[in-house]
């Protein structure tokens, strides 16, 4: 079906809102199946995402994540690539930035910290990510397969490192020590209140900053420079892009550290800015969670934001539905949470080709 005659706001905003109105309209009946009035539900899904400031905190703090993995997964998709590492990649960016703050805290200000901190989950995250991208650019291995074996890896890795290595010593729980102050991500409500501006407090830090400054970046890169139109082509064709000269390897590779480097953020939001250790399984499935996101959000950096709002509303608000109403466990707002990957992700066509044909019959 031809896309001349169909408006960018058709793709970009109607389909995936009628996507997301049907998944709630679904999640209506299974609340209502369960015996509860589904106009309730929402009121408290509703005001415990937006209704207070530190609703709003919590739901910020979840989508900072989803931004950094959603962006992770949406600029190795723009070139081809479907990342799937991006839980191992987070693991090991918030390896990189405990082992920073562990060593410096005692003897570094957070000016120094800070940024070495940052610089640690990126370079941490991207040499994770490089292993699957080299298979893949210089072997023939399948990216996903690659990067899917690497979250477990991941995850035993970091297992052994806690228990053996890092634990903090006359404690059973497999944590590192805690950090001193001043490795301390500052939270949004200490940021804000020299500048008059006073908000609750939450677990809301600066890498919302972080995760924004990202998404201006990738922004920039993929629309307005060679290298993003080099990754662009390669996601669209190939053969093309070798045909024009494009080194296919190279750019998989560096598209693919840049991927894991945005997952490795992860680590400054949850081990530095809110949890100040080490700790298992901190990733709490953020890195799957962005590929909804990433495709929900069309692989665009302002797409990539609503959509991790809305999850990060569905995670805080959820928590607010089950605690007012007891009979919504917490399992059935994940099932709200999966219908909206659903409806948003693999049946993100059902309304396609009638509305996009509606647009193509009004213009003629």
């Amino acid at each position: 079906m031809s896309q001349a005659k169909v408006p960018v706001w058709v793709n970009v905003a109607l389909i995936p809102l009628l996507n997301i109105m049907l998944a709630f309209a679904v999640s209506g009946l299974v609340i209502l199946a369960i015996g509860e009035n589904p106009i309730e539900a929402a009121g408290y899904l509703i005001y415990g995402a937006f209704g207070y400031e530190e609703g709003i905190g919590y739901t910020l703090y979840y989508a900072t994540n989803l931004i950094f993995t959603g962006l992770a997964v949406s600029i190795a998709f723009k070139a081809g690539l479907f990342n799937i590492g991006g839980e191992g990649q987070a693991y090991i960016g918030g390896l990189g930035v405990a082992l920073v703050c562990l060593w410096l805290d005692s003897s570094m200000p957070f000016i120094i910290i800070m940024p070495l901190a940052v610089i640690a989950s990126a370079l941490f995250g991207a040499a994770w990510a490089y292993i699957p991208a080299y298979l893949q650019a210089r072997r023939g291995s399948h990216i996903v397969i690659t990067t899917i074996m690497f979250n477990f890896i991941a995850s035993s890795l970091m297992v052994y490192l806690l228990v053996n290595w890092l634990k903090e010593e006359g404690r059973m729980a497999a944590n590192s020590r805690t950090f001193a102050e001043n490795a301390w991500m500052p939270y949004m409500h200490e940021i804000l209140a020299p500048l008059g501006i006073n908000i609750s407090d939450s677990p809301l830090n600066g890498a919302f900053i972080l995760a924004l400054i990202c998404c201006a970046f990738i922004w920039g890169l993929i629309w307005h420079t060679r290298w993003g139109y080099q990754l662009r082509t390669l996601g669209t064709n190939a053969t093309a892009a070798q045909y024009a000269g494009i080194d296919n390897a190279k750019v998989t590779i560096w598209v693919m550290l840049i991927s894991g480097g945005l997952a490795g953020f992860v680590g400054v939001n949850e081990i530095m800015g809110v949890n100040h250790n080490l700790l298992l399984n901190f990733t709490a499935g953020y890195g799957f969670a962005g590929i909804a996101v990433s495709l929900m959000g069309r692989n665009h950096p302002i797409g990539i934001i609503l959509a991790a709002t809305l999850f990060g509303a569905l995670y805080q608000g959820g928590a607010e539905l089950a605690f007012e109403i007891p009979t919504i466990t917490p399992e059935i707002v994940v099932v709200i949470q999966g219908l909206v990957i659903l409806f948003s992700g693999a049946l993100e066509h059902m309304f396609k080709d009638r509305i996009e044909g509606f647009f193509i019959r009004r213009a003629a």
